[in-house]
């Protein structure tokens, strides 16, 4: 049983059933020379005895994931394998993780998502995929490993095994659950009498004359994060059945996951439904034929999870608790605001509230919701592989893989006439639009290995080629305008509408071709010297013909010093494996032909008659010698066993990539469009990895531990030749926050620094550059000292410098597992240390937005503090827009993951009723989080999906939610 505990304000509990049947075995090989058994760990293109891996590879068994109630299955990777960072993008149901292995590898070509191989397969990402079915999961981390599959893994390889069948009578098995979810943590806003107190003290100060006469009348007024948070549902239910006998055998299963969010949940929700059939079928003693096939639907709709120009999270944070959530009382509010005939009533036809004083893309939660019902995305997904498998010659098999993949996906969007606020309105036509694309991707691979033993000689050779095709894609999109209707649910496009009020359009994707052969060799002599030599050669379209070819070879060395005859029998090391590896890797994550240009369109002219001559111009420059980008690392590691109940593994690794593929800036008066691609930029990672172990069973109890921590250290060491830095992340009218610069992590904060607050006049006129002259001449008291950094006698841009990284430099996890009698308990937890966040929850550029109530404890004079500026709105010495590190807070955060208590029914009981196992359980999730982040929550991925790689940016993040659950796990 799993079972999780919050510390939130209106906690609910929630109930969580599963119901698990599972056929379900762990592969093992037996080792007769020591009679133990020796756990079988997937590789690229075939397995490995874990005893004799020379990479790092880490290996997550269906065991350690099948209990975790996870919306997405990459999620379950989240603090189990040192060195993979898993950041959930946001809490709204539905939402990916971001995963990085052993950090961020570019900052040019594409996104830093690992390579996705499920049973052989490429794909783009495994959000499609039933968590029950996964056998394992192994996460290829080094180049060593991963080199394989040569121009795809230079961000790591993450190999998903789903389950098959095995010999013997038809198992059943069924995972269901069910529970509620709440916001874990609202943020302490100003109510009604702190905001007008405040506002009125800001006009003051800046010599104007208070707005609000009575600031104690309004009360504690609108609570807006109360009309925007509520209470979410989570339920899942999963059945398989497997079976087979001494020629066939199969797995099927179906599953069904519902999920509504904390944030407004009829616009805030998920559902999925799987289906997979796996089976193979040995023909003759020498011939396997097999299949694998999915199918997954997902429907969704979600509000803007990481965004502070509008949506329901934004604007609850800056929407004024002065203004009502529905008007009741029209003494209270400006009657002339509700003219408008679209504005947006309750049931009961009450207007709802509009603020006076904060607009542009705030508006009322409520009223948002409004607009925003029957609006959803939707996807089919269509994935699966057929393969032979052809063993002769006693020593040698070939076996050939036919792959693909195909997607289907779109939305469907109703926008009625509205008026929500004076920015913020559609007064002109209704419209509805649907946007429907598709996508096919398949792949070939053959591969023959040779495998043999002889005398203490162990050899594996492996051959093989491949051809790819990704991208064969189109879509639609069709707008209808001015329908006879008003609401959304009689929305369609069988009206009949003039031709004027349509507009539709297509497109087609740009295929990329790929073509492969790669090589391995894996040697091992009496289980004591291991090699493995690994080299590829990948051809891609996306590169001219002189460069479409690269080279990617490995080698990897291992010593299980253990087992020399001179190794002492001991109690404290059991067992001793060195190893380490280096391998290269390439990415060619662009679009299509980025090396040429191309004639377009739009440079029009005239002639000597003034007429307009349509024009064409290149696109770009062409660079035929672009090239593949590189990523080099090079891993050295220790394997342990430890007074026979301890494991250790411990991996130092250093990743350099080297001619990242990016755009390079140009001068205008080149006169292209586009900027250029060019091989510009080196960026390293390094680090220090732990994972460590415990298990031990007693009689009636059994305990195991796992935990494990990841050091990352990232550098970007050059860019383009001309330049030390560009910008990446930027915040409303403040500009940049963060940057990519030379010398320092990737997406370091950067802005100024303050010692101070000033107490009076005297320190102002005191604080003079060496002529005499003031440093902040428009400085009063309450302002910040802001410090001449380079010492150059003025305060101005010069002065910036690097406020500290927003990737965490640790990342840990830790799982313990108690078992006695019929009872289980599991804690999981997780977190990260080390990093900034910038919190941009309050938007600069609207003066009457709320606060939080750090602003209660702002200067009001002399020694009253010396940490925050004085409330003003003009700002002349700059306190609130400029990017400082007063807008940065430590990211550090421990966060219990997940609580669970579980009882298996005795054997006896279930039995009589036909079943082989009966297990119930509670489950809590994100149940406590340490951290002195003020925000909703610390974990902070990127930006609407879009910038998966700006991390550390909070704009108004939707978070986790907490949530109690209801299982079991049955098994017939």
């Amino acid at each position: 049983m799993n079972v999780k505990i919050s510390r939130s304000v209106g906690m609910v509990a929630v109930l969580y059933f599963t119901a698990n049947f599972s056929a379900q075995t762990t592969v093992k090989d037996t080792v007769s020379k020591e009679n133990k058994i020796d756990e079988i760990v997937v590789i690229g293109y075939g397995t490995q005895k874990k005893s004799n891996v020379t990479g790092a590879i880490a290996s997550i068994k269906a065991s350690d994931i099948e209990n975790i109630p996870a919306g997405k299955p990459e999620q379950v990777l989240q603090g189990r394998a040192a060195g993979v960072s898993v950041v959930t993008n946001s809490g709204q149901p539905g939402a990916p993780a971001t995963v990085r292995v052993r950090g961020i590898t570019s900052f040019g070509a594409g996104s830093n998502s690992p390579l996705w191989v499920v049973d052989g397969i490429v794909v783009d990402n495994i959000g499609w995929l039933n968590q029950s079915d996964i056998e394992s999961i192994e996460v290829l981390k080094d180049g060593a490993s991963s080199a394989i599959y040569g121009v795809s893994a230079a961000k790591g390889v993450i190999l998903v095994t789903t389950k098959k069948g095995k010999k013997g009578r038809l198992s059943l098995s069924y995972n269901g659950f069910y529970g509620f979810s709440n916001a874990s943590k609202k943020l302490d806003l100003l109510d009604a009498t702190q905001y007008a107190k405040i506002i009125n003290e800001g006009l003051v100060n800046d010599g104007g004359a208070p707005r609000f006469p009575n600031p104690e009348a309004f009360g504690k007024g609108t609570n807006w994060q109360d009309t925007i948070f509520g209470t979410g549902e989570k339920s899942s239910h999963e059945v398989s059945i497997t079976g087979g006998n001494d020629k066939s055998s199969y797995y099927t299963s179906f599953g069904y996951f519902d999920q509504t969010g904390i944030v407004m949940s009829d616009i805030s929700y998920y559902k999925r439904i799987n289906g997979r059939f796996n089976s193979t079928h040995k023909v003759t003693d020498y011939l396997t034929l097999g299949q694998t096939f999915a199918y997954t639907h997902t429907k969704s709709q979600g509000v803007s999870a990481n965004e502070e120009y509008g949506g329901p999270l934004a604007s609850a944070v800056n929407l004024d608790p002065t203004t009502p959530v529905v008007v009741t009382d029209w003494s209270m509010v400006d009657p002339n605001g509700y003219t408008n005939p679209y504005i947006i009533r309750d049931p009961e036809g009450r207007p709802y509230g509009i603020s006076r004083y904060v607009n542009n893309e705030m508006t009322n939660p409520r009223a948002f919701r409004a607009i925003q019902q029957g609006n959803h995305n939707w996807s089919d997904d269509f994935v699966g592989n057929i393969f032979a498998e052809l063993k002769f010659l006693d020593h040698f098999t070939f076996k050939t893989s036919l792959n693909g993949k195909k997607s289907y996906w779109g939305s469907r969007t109703f926008t009625p006439k509205y008026y929500l606020s004076p920015n913020y309105s559609n007064t002109g036509f209704n419209s509805l639009n649907k946007v429907d694309e598709n996508k096919f991707e398949w792949s070939m691979e053959n591969t023959l290995t040779y495998q043999n033993k002889f005398g203490n000689h162990n050899l594996s050779v492996l051959v093989g080629q491949g051809v790819y095709r990704y991208n064969i894609s189109g879509g639609a999109s069709l707008t209808y305008s001015n329908l006879p209707i008003d609401n959304w649910t009689e929305a369609s496009f069988n009206f009949d509408i003039p031709q004027d009020d349509i507009v539709a359009k297509g497109w087609d994707g740009i295929q990329t071709r790929k073509a492969s052969y790669f090589g391995r060799v894996i040697y091992d002599y009496a289980d004591k010297y291991l090699f493995t030599g690994t080299i590829r050669r990948d051809g891609s379209s996306k590169f001219a013909t002189n460069q479409h070819w690269g080279t990617f070879p490995s080698m990897s060395l291992g010593w299980n010093v253990h087992k020399e005859n001179f190794w002492p029998e001991n109690k404290v090391v059991n067992s001793l494996k060195l190893r380490g590896g280096y391998g290269v890797l390439g990415n060619d994550e662009m679009e299509n032909f980025r090396f040429a240009s191309f004639m377009v369109s739009g440079s029009n002219y005239t002639n000597a008659g003034n007429n307009i001559i349509i024009g064409y111009a290149p696109s770009t420059l062409e660079n035929p010698n672009l090239k593949w980008e590189q990523t080099s690392q090079f891993n050295i590691a220790a394997d342990l066993k430890l007074f026979k109940n301890f494991t250790l593994t411990a991996d130092w690794y250093r990743k350099k990539t080297t001619d990242i593929l990016r755009q390079i800036n140009i001068p205008g008066y080149v006169g292209v469009p586009n900027l250029p691609w060019s091989n510009v930029g080196d960026m390293e990672n390094s680090g220090l990895e732990l994972e460590l172990g415990y298990k031990k069973n007693w009689e009636d109890f059994s305990i195991s531990v796992n935990g494990n921590f990841a050091t990352i250290k990232n550098k970007v060491l050059r860019l383009e030749d001309d330049i030390n830095y560009f910008n990446l992340a930027s915040f409303q009218t403040m500009g940049a926050v963060s940057r990519v610069a030379v010398g320092q992590p990737y997406g370091s904060f950067y802005g100024q620094t303050y010692s101070g607050v000033f107490q009076n006049q005297a320190q102002i006129d005191a604080y003079v550059n060496a002529n005499g002259d003031k440093l902040l001449p428009n400085a009063r008291p309450g302002d910040f000292i802001w410090q001449d950094n380079n010492g150059d006698g003025k305060i101005d841009e010069e002065d910036k410098v690097n406020l500290g990284s927003s990737i965490p430099k640790y990342t840990f996890g830790l799982t313990v597992n108690l078992n006695y009698k019929n009872f289980d308990f599991m804690v999981f937890a997780q977190g990260q240390a080390g990093n900034k966040i910038f919190q941009g929850l309050r938007r600069l550029d609207i003066l009457d937005a709320n606060y939080q109530t750090r602003i209660l404890d702002r200067w009001t004079g002399e020694g009253s503090t010396n940490d925050n500026p004085r409330v003003t709105r003009n700002d002349p010495n700059h306190n609130y827009s400029w990017m400082s590190n007063y807008y940065l807070q430590k990211g550090d955060y421990v966060r219990v993951k997940i609580i669970q208590l579980g009882y298996t029914l005795p054997q006896d009981v279930t039995s009589r009723f036909g079943m082989n196992k009966v297990r119930l359980y509670i489950t809590g999730e994100n149940l406590f989080t340490f951290t002195k982040y003020t925000g909703y929550d610390p974990e902070i991925a990127g930006r609407n999906n879009s910038e998966q790689d700006i991390i550390g940016v909070d704009r108004a993040y939707y978070p986790q939610a907490r949530t109690f659950l209801l299982g079991a796990n049955i098994q017939f």
